[in-house]
C-alpha cells in the first residue's frame, strides 16, 4: 500500500509539474500581435477551444481546469483581447479574469453633421454596428432616449469617446449624446439674460449655425450677435450653411442663386426664423456663444479672404464692406490673369 501511495504521489508531481510547464510557457507558435474574442457568456472551456483552432493552444482543457479549480473561470470578462507580447495560458486567463480587454476610441469632430457621423462610426472596425439597421428617425430612441425630438442632427457632442473593442457603436453614440444634455444643460441654465430663444433645443440650433459660419474662434460670439439681432427685428437669417443642409445631396459644392430661392425648410433666405433642426454638432465655444453672444448691433458681416469677417451695422456699410473685400479683389484677380 506504501508503494502505492507513494507511485500515485510521484504521478500526481509529475502531473502538477507537467501542467504548471504547459500553463507557464508562452505559447511560442503564433503571430504578435493577435486577438481573441469573448463572447458575452462564452465559457473558459469553449474559450480554450477556439484559441486551440486560432492560436495553437495546447491542452486547452488543462486551462480551463486551472480556471475553474482558482475560481478564475467565473471571472473572465467579454470582449477582444489584444496580444502583443508572448504570453502563456495563465497569463492570458489573467488578462481575461481582470477584463483587460482592448479599447477603442472614435472622435467627432465639431460641423460634423450626422451623415459624416454615421459613416465614421460605420469604418471603425472595432465597433459592433448596431446602428447601421435603423434609420435617422429609428436611432432617436435607442440614443437620445427622449420623444422631445425626432432627429439627431446635433444632438451628439464632439468629442473623443474610449470603450471597450467589440461595444456596439450605440454605446459610443449615447456617450455621445449624454455629453451633449449635460453641456446643454448646464449651459441653458448659465445663459445670458433676454435671448430670443424658448428652449434648450433653440440655442442648439443657432449654436450648429455659429459652428459652420466661422472657423475663427474669436468671431463665433460676433457671429451670433448678428444671428440674434436678427432674430429680434424679425429678419431673416440669410445663412448659406442651412441652405447647404437643405439642399443635401444636391448641393455640389458650388452654392448658386437659384440655390438661395430653394424652398427647403432650411432656407433662411425664405423663411424667417430658425431651422427646424441643428445643421451639425456644435462644439463647446459654438454653443458658449449662442448662449453668450457679443452685445453688438450688427447686422451683417462679408468674409475677408483671411478667415476672418468684416461686421456691420447697416446695409450701407455692408454694401461697402462687400465691394472692399469681395468685389475688388475678384476685380484684381481677373485683371491678374
Amino acid at each position: 500500500m506504501g508503494r502505492l501511495i507513494r507511485l500515485v504521489l510521484w504521478v500526481l508531481i509529475g502531473f502538477v509539474a507537467w501542467a504548471g510547464w504547459i500553463l507557464l510557457r508562452p505559447l511560442d507558435r503564433v503571430a504578435l500581435p493577435y486577438e481573441f474574442t469573448v463572447r458575452p457568456g462564452q465559457s473558459l472551456s469553449s474559450v480554450g477551444r477556439d484559441l486551440a483552432v486560432q492560436q495553437g493552444l495546447e491542452q486547452p482543457w488543462l486551462m480551463a481546469l486551472y480556471g475553474r479549480l482558482s475560481g478564475e473561470a467565473a471571472r473572465i470578462k467579454p470582449g477582444i483581447y489584444r496580444v502583443e507580447q508572448p504570453s502563456s495560458p495563465y497569463m492570458l486567463l489573467v488578462r481575461m479574469a481582470q477584463g483587460d480587454t482592448l479599447r477603442t476610441k472614435l472622435t467627432l469632430i465639431e460641423g460634423w453633421n450626422l451623415q459624416q457621423v454615421r459613416a465614421a462610426v460605420a469604418q471603425e472596425r472595432y465597433l459592433a454596428h448596431d446602428s447601421a439597421v435603423l434609420s435617422d428617425v429609428e436611432l432617436v430612441r435607442p440614443v437620445w432616449g427622449q420623444d422631445a425630438v425626432t432627429h439627431l442632427e446635433g444632438l451628439l457632442f464632439p468629442d473623443t469617446y474610449m470603450v471597450d473593442a467589440g461595444a456596439s457603436d450605440l454605446e459610443v453614440l449615447r456617450l455621445a449624446a449624454s455629453a451633449m444634455q449635460r453641456r446643454l444643460a448646464e449651459a441653458w441654465a448659465n445663459r445670458a439674460p433676454n435671448l430670443p430663444y424658448r428652449t434648450p433645443y433653440q440655442a442648439l440650433i443657432m449654436a450648429s449655425i455659429v459652428e459652420k459660419e466661422t472657423g475663427a474662434g474669436a468671431e463665433r460670439a460676433q457671429i451670433a450677435s448678428v444671428f440674434v439681432n436678427r432674430l429680434r427685428i424679425g429678419m431673416p437669417l440669410q445663412t448659406d450653411p442651412t441652405v447647404i443642409y437643405g439642399l443635401g445631396k444636391r448641393f455640389d459644392g458650388n452654392l448658386r442663386r437659384t440655390d438661395l430661392k430653394a424652398d427647403t425648410p432650411y432656407n433662411t433666405y425664405i423663411r424667417r426664423g430658425l431651422p427646424p433642426t441643428p445643421i451639425a454638432m456644435p462644439g463647446a465655444a459654438a454653443i458658449e456663444a449662442a448662449l453668450h453672444p457679443a452685445e453688438t448691433k450688427a447686422l451683417y458681416f462679408v468674409a475677408r479672404g483671411d478667415g476672418t469677417h468684416q461686421f456691420s451695422a447697416s446695409l450701407a456699410e455692408h454694401n461697402r464692406a462687400v465691394v472692399q473685400y469681395q468685389i475688388r479683389p475678384a476685380s484684381k484677380q481677373r485683371s491678374a490673369r
